[in-house]
């Protein structure tokens, strides 16, 4: 299998004398585990790197309204960066997160009346998968391809029966596409053995003003979204699905990210700017549909997310305290980015009215979830 994977590899990533998709090692894990580095490019000049350690997208350039390129995520130039973060904080920058995104009241749910207890690393609930989620692992290359018209590299991951508390084993593969109308697809795709609960997301960190540039308040964003879930004092949904209207929850009409951003609103207090998770409007799980939209006035650069998943969390990176320093050299702080996390709803396993994220036997788990820019 290691040398059919090896011959994979060489073919694809080595195919033209410029090819669309480049390997680097980029790091070794403490047990000698190497890190490689993965870059995308299409003929427009945007590339994406993608890094087999947690499936982290570390860099995504691309032009403003006068072409220059610039990074518009967050992240480290070195794996010891990832590292470090991952070990003293909950922060996933860029990462895959799984087996279930968001919170998981308690560490606990129960599932055709079994209860399943799963690793707490929020007391007193699981976050983005426990202790040792999928940002945490080194993800395997299945394969990357590349034509005229985009660029690939699909990882995969077997979460054995029992990882973090959930039962059976879990085999995920996950498709980045770069495509040559700027776009980025994530096409994520999980089988069980046992029935499970599933959701997986990408944690990107944005700034469409660029890496290190600053505050994103003055960002112009649009949540296609009538609800959303409020939440207890620990960020778990109550289980109530609350209108949007007169709340500074309301994003049908493009404003400014920091519009009502230190509002006295009680579901901001408790989370030091916006944490929640939207109902997006239209028709989960079939094709994916336009969720969100982001403008930079500044450098022209905007992003369309549209994602096929029932729910997508707002989060301002109110977690970033200047503690960490990114690529450029400048230190992360409260509003330097925006995290758009599409995924199921957040402890849906202990909401019967939240859409199911339970998976079967016989079932394959299929999201889709588009990152498009353009600019104006």
């Amino acid at each position: 299998m290691a040398v059919m994977l090896a011959a994979v590899l060489s073919v694809s990533v080595g195919h033209a004398a410029a090819p669309a998709v480049d390997r680097q090692l980029f790091g070794q894990m403490p047990d000698g585990q190497p890190v490689d580095a993965y870059t995308l490019r299409n003929h427009n000049g945007m590339q994406v790197r993608v890094l087999t350690y947690g499936g982290i997208i570390q860099s995504v350039d691309v032009p403003d309204r006068h072409g220059r390129s610039g990074d518009v995520v967050l992240g480290f130039g070195t794996l010891g960066g990832y590292l470090q973060t991952s070990a003293k904080a909950n922060l996933y920058f860029g990462a895959l997160i799984g087996r279930y995104a968001n919170r998981i009241a308690h560490g606990t749910f129960i599932l055709d009346g079994h209860t399943y207890h799963t690793s707490v690393n929020l007391p007193p609930h699981t976050l983005h998968g426990g202790m040792s989620g999928f940002d945490k692992r080194v993800w395997t290359v299945i394969g990357t391809s590349h034509n005229s018209n985009s660029a690939s590299i699909t990882l995969g991951l077997i979460s054995p029966d029992g990882d973090q508390g959930f039962p059976g084993t879990l085999r995920t593969t996950v498709t980045y596409i770069l495509g040559d109308t700027n776009s980025l697809t994530l096409h994520f795709k999980a089988t069980t053995d046992k029935s499970t609960v599933v959701s997986l997301t990408s944690h990107s960190f944005w700034n469409l003003g660029g890496e290190g540039s600053g505050s994103v308040e003055n960002e112009m964003i649009q949540i296609r979204a009538n609800r959303f879930t409020p939440t207890d004092a620990t960020g778990v949904p109550t289980g109530e699905i609350q209108s949007v209207t007169d709340t500074p929850m309301d994003f049908r009409k493009a404003i400014a990210v920091g519009t009502h951003l230190r509002d006295a609103y009680p579901q901001m207090l408790m989370d030091n700017g916006y944490d929640k998770n939207f109902v997006i409007s239209g028709r989960a799980g079939s094709a994916p549909r336009l969720s969100t939209s982001v403008y930079d006035p500044k450098t022209g650069r905007q992003l369309e997310l549209l994602t096929t998943q029932p729910g997508q969390q707002f989060y301002t990176s109110n977690g970033l305290d200047g503690h960490y320093a990114g690529i450029s050299g400048k230190a992360y702080r409260q509003t330097d980015a925006l995290a758009l996390e599409a995924e199921a709803f957040p402890d849906s396993p202990n909401h019967p009215n939240f859409p199911s994220a339970i998976l079967r036997p016989g079932q394959t788990y299929d999201q889709t979830t588009i990152y498009q820019f353009s600019t104006r």
